[in-house]
């Protein structure tokens, strides 16, 4: 199978998969140019909308983890023909959600659960080396608690489909009469230190 790699270079003539077009796809290839020059690493298959992995050094992860000397798997992405080869980091305790990998399937392929999020988030790893310290959620993602009522979201642009959800989140909180409040994250920072396991 060949494969693409996404770099700063060619980030503005290639598809990047899961981001199809419009302004979702150029917020995301925005956040990508950002991070490229803090080690994240891009591959696509060289068919469109197949195969895609998006990783980073964990110590530049979005995500509030500490897991110094890690690799973090952003995002991993297989399907037709090629599904069934892939592994991600994040999933569900005891399920799989849309949004995260499938934990039995990581399970299958040797990767064991790390932590746990108060709110049934796993973090999840595959040791290279046994002696290897695991990875593990900070204390804000374990714990995750917000002072403000109701529903609070945290996102980023790194998934586009941020640009649409949104939205239909503050729509559906209105409709019910949900307190609602969405923080847009744009630094590494803060991503790194958000109460959620997950943004």
């Amino acid at each position: 199978m060949e494969y693409i790699r996404i770099t700063k270079e060619n980030i503005d003539k290639e598809h990047i998969c899961c981001a199809m077009s419009g302004q979702q796809s150029l917020a995301k290839k925005e956040w990508l140019k950002q991070r490229f020059e803090e080690g994240l690493v891009f591959y696509r298959s060289a068919e469109r909308g197949k195969c895609f992995i998006e990783y980073i050094p964990a110590e530049n992860a979005w995500v509030p983890i500490e897991a110094a000397g890690w690799l973090y798997i952003n995002y991993l992405w297989v399907s037709g023909s090629l599904k069934g080869h892939g592994v991600c980091i994040l999933c569900a305790e005891g399920r799989k959600r849309e949004f995260l990998a499938d934990p039995k399937f990581l399970t299958h392929k040797g990767f064991k659960v790390s932590d746990t999020s108060d709110c049934g988030i796993n973090l999840m790893y595959l040791p290279l080396a046994e002696s290897a310290q695991s990875p593990k959620f900070k204390a804000c993602a374990k714990h995750p608690k917000v002072e403000e009522n109701g529903f609070v979201l945290y996102y980023t642009d790194q998934c586009p489909y941020t640009y649409y959800w949104v939205p239909k989140v503050q729509e559906a909180a209105k409709e019910h009469g949900i307190p609602f409040k969405a923080i847009h994250v744009t630094e590494k920072e803060t991503a790194q230190n958000v109460p959620a396991p997950v943004t």
